[in-house]
């Protein structure tokens, strides 16, 4: 039972490494999610600023797979390319190296200041503070697992079986580096490996040729799960995890090769143990990160040949912008939610030129497209819905949840005017195809009118809900009155037409008139995005009805 007590313990003090890692990396995204993209973006100009930014981002995310993830985003969205992708990984191997040498130094009595003053920033309110929270926390229980680490392993290091078994291995470098490898496979962390690794280096429980193999097996190790993970995505996303791991495999191919002069000139260096490894670790990354900058273009040309793109068929109902990856950051999440939500308005405002052209040339193709379109319209409307509810929402502050709940009401009415156009428009406008009915030409020049103003105010209500613009929320507004006066226009012209017995208003009086009316509630949707801009300004009264006793 005892033995089985240590090994619980130790792999709990590690659960909670792993556990404390997460909620560094996530607390540090979730804070400087957009900032820390944007930072990527912009200090990505050559290969040396991009190798310094992977190593800074990778220091703030405590992890590796987290800017190797990111790196294969910003590839996959043309936004990087893949030397600077590479470029960017070699700093983030260096990262991990740094991240490993600062946790060496005794921080313990640190811990327990980082979890009390996390939870009491998590308890004071939600937004901001509660991912700074998550960073001071992760950061304490980091510490204090590395603490518990150390107590749980004791009786191990000081067990002569261990020891025996360590010592019989201890000849066999190739079988350290693959049991290293895949702790650090199923870890997701080279950072965590290797500090599982460092207590039992600092009791001479092996001697540093293997302890070396071990450290070079949990760098490969750790370059795998990204290439697993992205397995599904298209392949210029694929690539940089690739990348990553091939300079990995070739850097340790190397290093074991030179294995024993490798061992006798760290050993040079210090009598600790422990530290050997850590300054092993650090020299390695460094040098492969030197030795490989220089080869990044062919590296990213080589994986583009492994991994090629794939000429994928047309797929207009799969959403475009909407990352997975981007909803550990909500600001970075809404903002893809908004830019998908803007493609629904382009469908929207197709679908209703092409039930401007049915109606004008008797075109039953177009009403065709209209049909098409407004399925994609309606896949599109449903995942931008389910990715806006599959966000967090203490994670959010309040600017924030107003800004989902606007892209939320606005393409929930981009899919009411898609049905209006699909189930209204088109039948309207197959209906007088096939009875071969006319307009006449004064009442057409009337829906004609009508439907450039509802084109012109879609378009300017894509540019309100980019913008937030308080003038051309008003500005919205007041075309929806002017689309009331003209709908009110164009029926009184229309009845007079009939009245006058003009044959073509009466053949078409109800299609007409439907149309009319369908084109004033489109505007009415379309209107829908100014309200929520006005109403934060406070520039909407309650209710539009007079006050009792005013004449």
């Amino acid at each position: 039972m005892s033995e089985i007590s240590v090994v619980v313990n130790i792999l709990g003090a590690a659960a909670l490494l792993l556990w404390g890692l997460r909620m560094v990396g996530t607390g540090v995204t979730r804070t400087f999610g957009a900032d820390l993209r944007r930072w990527i973006n912009l200090g990505t100009g050559n290969r040396l600023k991009a190798l310094l930014t992977g190593l800074v981002v990778t220091i703030a995310l405590q992890s590796s797979t987290a800017t190797c993830l990111m790196a294969a985003s910003f590839a996959g969205r043309g936004l990087m390319d893949g030397a600077i992708a590479q470029s960017v990984m070699l700093g983030a191997n260096v990262g991990t190296s740094a991240v490993v040498t600062l946790l060496t130094f005794d921080l313990g009595p640190l811990s327990a200041l980082l979890v009390l003053v996390g939870v009491g920033l998590f308890r004071s309110g939600p937004g901001k503070r509660r991912h700074l929270a998550r960073i001071l926390i992760g950061l304490g229980l980091m510490l204090l697992s590395l603490r518990l680490l150390d107590l749980a392993s004791l009786p191990l290091r000081e067990s002569d079986r261990l020891h025996q078994v360590l010592h019989d291995l201890d000849g066999m470098p190739l079988l350290g580096l693959g049991l290293a490898a895949g702790i650090a496979m199923l870890a997701h962390s080279s950072i965590a490996s290797i500090l599982l690794i460092l207590p039992l280096a600092a009791q001479g429980a092996f001697g540093l040729t293997f302890g070396l193999a071990l450290i070079l097996g949990a760098n490969l190790g750790s370059a795998l799960p990204p290439v697993f993970e992205t397995g599904h995505d298209k392949p210029a996303v694929r690539r940089v995890p690739l990348g990553n791991a091939l300079v990995r495999l070739a850097g340790c191919a190397l290093a074991f090769a030179l294995l024993d002069p490798i061992a006798r000139g760290v050993g040079a260096l210090s009598a600790d143990g422990a530290m050997r490894l850590v300054a092993f670790h650090l020299a390695f990354n460094l040098a492969l990160a030197l030795l490989a900058l220089p080869l990044v273009g062919p590296i990213a040309r080589l994986v583009k040949r492994l991994r090629p793109d794939v000429i994928q068929p047309d797929a207009p109902g799969q959403p475009k912008y909407l990352d997975e990856r981007a909803l550990e950051t909500p600001s970075v999440a809404i903002a893809a939610a908004a830019r998908e939500t803007l493609r629904v308005a382009d469908l929207v405002e197709a679908m209703l030129l092409k039930s401007r052209e049915a109606l004008r040339a008797d075109d039953l193709g177009a009403a065709g497209e209209i049909a098409r379109m407004d399925n994609v319209v309606d896949a599109l409307h449903h995942a931008v819905k389910l990715y806006l509810a599959r966000l967090a929402n203490e994670d959010m502050d309040e600017a924030e949840r107003g800004r989902a709940s606007d892209i939320m009401t606005f393409v929930i009415n981009l899919e009411h005017i898609g049905d209006i156009i699909d189930r209204n428009l088109r039948e309207l406008a197959e209906k007088k195809i096939r009875q071969r009915l006319s307009f006449s030409p004064e009442g057409f020049d009337d829906l004609t009118a009508l439907f450039a103003l509802t084109l012109d105010n879609l378009k300017l209500a894509m540019t309100v809900f980019v913008t937030g613009d308080l003038r051309l929320a008003r500005r919205l507004i007041a075309e929806k009155a002017e689309i009331r006066a003209l709908e009110k226009r164009a029926t009184e012209a229309h009845l007079a037409r009939i009245g006058g017995g003009r044959r073509e208003s009466i053949e078409t009086s109800t299609l007409h008139l439907d149309i009319l009316r369908d084109l004033k509630r489109i505007n009415a949707h379309i209107a829908s995005v100014a309200y929520p801009i006005l109403e934060q300004r406070g520039e909407l009264v309650a209710t539009r009805l007079r006050p009792q006793g005013e004449s």
